[in-house]
Parts: C-alpha cells; structure tokens; sequence
C-alpha cells in the first residue's frame, strides 16, 4: 500500500518532508492532527514491527525518551510496514558530558530489558558463535578469516547476560538531547545481545576499564563488519577485529582447531584421522 496507508490515521495527516540519516527506510516528518510527528516506511514484516512497537511503548511506560508509536483510528501500531510515532526534538551529543548523559541512558535501556526475547529473525553476537545467519548477516558470505576473527571477539562475550541493545547508539544522528532528557531514535538495528556492544562510545563515555573497553570494541567491530558486510565500511570494520593465531588441540581422538584471541577460544572439532 505505501505511503497511502497514512490515511489510516485520520483525515487530517500530511507528509511533510523526508528526514536525512534513514537507510533502510523511508523517513519523512508528519503533521498529525496540528502536531509534528514521523512517519516511517520500510520493508520489515508484522511480527519484526510488533517486536519493536511493544519495546518502545514499554521504554515509554519506564520513562524512557524514545519515539512513541501513535496508534492508527482503530487502535493499530503499523499498517503495511508503515509506523507513525511522535517526534523527538533536541540535537546531538557535542561534548563528553554529553556522550556520558547517552551512557547513563543506555544502561538504563539496558537494565529495563533484561531477559526481553529476541527480536523476530535475529542472533546476538553469542548465537553467531554456532549460527551462520540470522536478518541481514550470512557469515557464511564473509572469507573464513574474518568469520574466524569475528568469532574470536564475539566468545569473549559468551555468558554474560543479555538485554535489548539499541544497536547504533555512538551514531550522533541517532540521540536527541535537551537540558532534561537524552532521547534514543532508530531503533532499527535494536535487538537482544550482550549490552556491552552499546557501549562503544565516543571518549569511552561509558566509563569501562581497558579491558572491558578492548573486549566490547573488538565484538563491536565485528558485529558491525558481520551485518554491513561487504561494503566498504564492512571491510574497515573487520580490519580492525584483530587477526587471531590458529593452534590445534588434540582430545582423544579429536582434533579441535582453536582460534585464540587473548583467554578467548573459538572450537571447531573434527575426527583425526591416523
């Protein structure tokens, strides 16, 4: 239907002008009965769309700033792909204090969702450890290498408990600030995983120590080359997950080639021969 499905929201609803930053959807501000508001519209299905309507209106509810979805005349969050949600004034992020206020903001999303389900279709960076797909990653497309590295940086997250994680917070054009309040928009890429990968942000704003730093920028990189992949921003991200030392292992009758990356260890198993 498109962009005619608008009228769903009422009589007095107008497209005004499409907003810059959207990538895998159309994006244009709204007039809505005398208020702004965005309209969006993108190929994503029912049940991917009701997973993320559902998160934001429970962020809302916590007293979280997050674009609200505004509901059609009877009572509908989405119509053929389309979400109407209130508009979110203020600008970016600019200075260090303003990079720490979005860090408090995000582990705040991060403890309001802890054991929410994972959103329709995706993996977390842990489930890629034994899965090759999941939405718009197929390792499987990626050389042997760079899975390999991907993998290494992405054990070091194994068992740690996850939440809803935004998925693009240090993109500056995705925070809306003002004096009172931090306001996450795009939650396009959101989705369950290890909430450290959120946390990458510009100045080490979040605070973590070298360590925790080193761990969640390099599952960071990874995660970034493994969904973007192969354009170039893919391929610069994957050249900064570190290149990993290939060793094997004998157990038994086992040969386990490991992939070593600090104390993480990747395992693939075959039977040895001889």
């Amino acid at each position: 239907m498109g962009w005619e499905a608008l009228e769903r929201w009422g009589g007095d609803v107008t497209r005004i002008e499409p907003l810059t930053g959207g990538v895998a959807n159309d994006v244009w501000s709204v007039r809505l009965d005398g208020s702004l508001a965005v309209g969006r519209l993108g190929s994503r299905g029912d049940a991917d769309l009701a997973w993320e309507t559902g998160l934001l209106q429970h962020l809302d509810r916590a007293g979280l700033a997050v674009p609200v979805p505004i509901p059609t005349r009877d009572g509908r969050l989405f119509v053929d792909g389309l979400v109407v949600m209130t508009y979110q004034e203020g600008g970016p992020p600019e200075t260090h204090a303003d990079w720490r206020r979005v860090a408090e903001t995000l582990r705040e999303l991060h403890r309001l969702t802890r054991g929410w389900p994972q959103r329709p279709g995706w993996r977390s960076s842990t489930d890629l450890l034994h899965s090759a797909t999941g939405t718009r990653i197929d390792l499987d497309a990626m050389p042997a290498e760079g899975v390999a590295r991907c993998r290494a940086a992405w054990a070091r997250l194994a068992g740690r408990r996850t939440c809803v994680v935004h998925g693009n917070p240090n993109n500056p054009g995705n925070v809306r600030m003002t004096a009172g309040r931090v306001a996450l928009i795009d939650w396009d890429e959101a989705h369950v995983d290890v909430p450290d990968l959120d946390l990458v942000l510009p100045g080490n704003a979040a605070g973590l120590d070298d360590d925790a730093h080193d761990i969640a920028a390099q599952a960071s990189a990874a995660w970034e080359a493994a969904v973007c992949w192969k354009d170039d921003y893919a391929v610069r991200r994957l050249a900064a997950v570190r290149e990993v030392a290939v060793q094997e292992v004998v157990v038994g009758e086992v040969a386990v080639r490991e992939a070593v990356v600090g104390e993480a260890v990747v395992g693939e198993a075959a039977v040895r021969e001889g």
